[in-house]
């Protein structure tokens, strides 16, 4: 005679992943663990120091003096601290802000000189590690902070979007009255 096999649920609780399945896609093995993203991160943006100083730059500054591929090659060593961020499980909005962090770095790094000495003072992948630190350990799934950030980055992203419309209107009102166009003040 055959005997029935009662399962029981279980309620997990946040944060908890089902028994056997760890972070996002079960993670990458061990290259993501937390030793190497802080080694990484330090190489980028803080392991040399200038003597007598306390002013410290990475690799991530170096290699963006070299023209063309530097600042390429510079994102694409500091993307692997977000993908560590979304494998591991780390809220998609954190993930947003990392992802923005990089942004700005590759953004303003594209300006020969003054963007890699951007590079060196915004140190954005000790940000992101920063981030994917706080948010492993904190069990929240997102902070105010995280949401604050993002909504500035989008109202200056707005304006600047703006700033050429207006500029427009601008030009085109001070030509129409140039002209002396009927109509126009």
């Amino acid at each position: 005679m055959a005997t029935a096999k009662v399962i029981e649920g279980q309620i997990l609780g946040p944060g908890e992943g089902a028994p056997g399945l760890r972070d996002r896609f079960r993670g990458a093995g061990g290259i993501f663990q937390n030793e190497n993203l802080d080694l990484l991160s330090k190489m980028l943006d803080t392991w040399f120091r200038v003597p007598g100083t306390n002013l410290r730059f990475g690799l991530d500054g170096i290699i963006g003096f070299v023209p063309g591929v530097g600042d390429f090659l510079a994102g694409a060593a500091s993307c692997v601290i977000v993908l560590a961020a979304f494998f591991r499980g780390v809220p998609l909005i954190t993930v947003a802000r990392m992802v923005a962090n990089l942004g700005i770095e590759v953004v303003v790094g594209i300006v020969p000189v003054l963007g890699n000495l951007f590079d060196i003072g915004w140190r954005a992948n000790r940000r992101n590690y920063a981030l994917l630190e706080r948010s492993l350990s904190t069990g929240r799934r997102d902070t105010w902070q995280d949401w604050v950030y993002m909504g500035l980055l989008g109202l200056l992203l707005m304006t600047l979007a703006m700033v050429p419309f207006l500029l427009l209107v601008w030009i085109s009102g001070s030509l129409m009255h140039g002209l002396r166009v009927p109509g126009w003040r």
